[in-house]
């Protein structure tokens, strides 16, 4: 496997897209979804990076690239339709050990992007190792069909209740056999079909007294 896999904490990062066509916009979205501090470089940007650079989202350099425009920055990603300057930008990158990727070119990057299916917390990240993203792709929509928005309500009920268990001063691997029968139950699917009664009901059967769904949803964070 040539690939390490990894989650990198962006959040108030400086990163960097150069190019502002459709594949950078989607790659400043991802980025300001994950809470990095973005730039574009480009002369022209698509009408989403038109508004966000209106709002102040994002900072719009309309202009090329320069080589300066690395310094104090995190990541990078190239997504321009200029070869020569998506490997400039590349070459740049290597040589102050910048964190480089370069939309659709997996072999001038020091890291590659999965397909990702996000549901709240749950992240499931799919790779070919740059070898087919169409296949990637296309498991990607599988597993949307098979992991449902629930999951994410379900996270956010395991979350929420840790949180209660260890403001009680639980010792966390005491929660372990709780949470795996928490996983083993039908949970998941009675928050798909919003059985709120049988959810608390659950709750109770495991936890006892003081968990109920509905609080345990509107304290969490």
């Amino acid at each position: 496997m040539r690939y390490y896999p990894v989650n990198l904490d962006i959040l108030n990062r400086k990163c960097l897209v150069v190019g502002g066509g459709g594949v950078g916009t989607r790659k400043v979205i991802t980025l300001l979804d994950c809470g990095a501090i973005v730039t574009v470089v480009s002369p022209d940007v698509s009408e989403k990076l038109l508004k966000l650079a209106g709002n102040g989202s994002i900072a719009w350099e309309k202009r090329s690239y320069l080589t300066s425009d690395l310094d104090g920055i995190f990541l990078v990603i190239g997504a321009t339709n200029n070869e020569e300057l998506n490997r400039q930008i590349s070459a740049d990158a290597e040589k102050i050990n910048l964190l480089c990727n370069i939309a659709d070119r997996p072999d001038v990057c020091n890291f590659i992007l999965p397909s990702i299916v996000n549901r709240g917390d749950l992240v499931i990240a799919i790779s070919t190792s740059g070898k087919s993203p169409a296949f990637a792709k296309t498991l990607r929509k599988e597993l949307e069909k098979q992991f449902g928005v629930e999951y994410a309500e379900f996270l956010r009920l395991m979350g929420a209740i840790r949180k209660k268990l260890l403001s009680e001063k639980h010792e966390p691997e005491a929660h372990k056999h709780l949470f795996e029968r928490f996983i083993k139950s039908n949970l998941v699917g009675m928050i798909k079909n919003n059985k709120k009664e049988e959810i608390n009901s659950l709750l109770f059967e495991i936890l006892g007294k003081g968990y109920e769904f509905e609080s345990l949803m509107n304290t969490d964070g």
